[in-house]
């Protein structure tokens, strides 16, 4: 069975050899992929090819009585907790044909980092561990990995990058979560890199140079 889902990119206009790098951004519970794509101009603007896929869940933002259906927000999310396997299975399938068809098509696909906002944090971690796509970099932004995690991940996450961010004022992830994680990841043998900036539960441009150090694109 077929399903029909979307995705908006940012980068060079040629889409091919002047890409730097390919980053997936995972958009949060409640956001679309469209809007959320325009936080990352300045990635994008480094050289590299920025591919932000939309959940295949959508709902009405607010309830039926508050407004008509036409002047209702929309958002989307990557899961709820009903046929949850069913629904992991389905995304992974989907970012891993995605990847397919963006970097496949080039003959040798620059390094692809994957980038989860909130509840995307979750998504894009079991796409790192129970997909095909040879990712590079994880970054945890705003979230957290999922519970279902054990031992027998732990090979492939030592062996990328995984980076923690966490706004100061995350009303999400406090301080003790985000101390928690890196804890929780450190017991398995990963060492994630973490960074903090001034914020809520917000995407800040003010880290992305950072991230782009990690990443060796702000040498171009």
């Amino acid at each position: 069975m077929e399903r029909t889902a979307r995705y908006y990119t940012l980068g060079p206009e040629d889409g091919g050899a002047g890409i730097s790098a390919i980053w997936f951004v995972l958009h949060g519970h409640g956001q679309l992929a469209g809007a959320f794509v325009r936080f990352f101009s300045d990635i994008a603007a480094q050289g590299a090819l920025v591919v932000a896929p939309e959940a295949l869940n959508r709902f009405y933002l607010v309830s039926a009585d508050s407004a008509p259906a036409r002047e209702r927000p929309v958002g989307a999310t990557w899961m709820t907790r009903e046929d949850r396997e069913s629904e992991i299975s389905d995304y992974v399938e989907y970012l891993d044909a995605l990847y397919d068809e963006i970097a496949t098509v080039r003959t040798a696909p620059p390094p692809v980092t994957v980038l989860g906002f909130s509840q995307g944090a979750a998504t894009a971690t079991r796409w790192v561990l129970n997909g095909r796509a040879p990712i590079e970099r994880l970054v945890l932004w705003g979230g957290t990995t999922p519970p279902e995690i054990d031992h027998a991940h732990n090979a492939r996450l030592r062996h990328i990058g995984v980076t923690l961010v966490a706004g100061v004022r995350d009303q999400y992830i406090t301080e003790e979560i985000l101390a928690a994680e890196r804890t929780r990841l450190e017991s398995v043998g990963v060492n994630p890199e973490v960074i903090q900036f001034d914020g809520g539960h917000v995407i800040s441009r003010s880290v992305f140079p950072r991230l782009l150090s990690l990443n060796g694109a702000s040498d171009r």
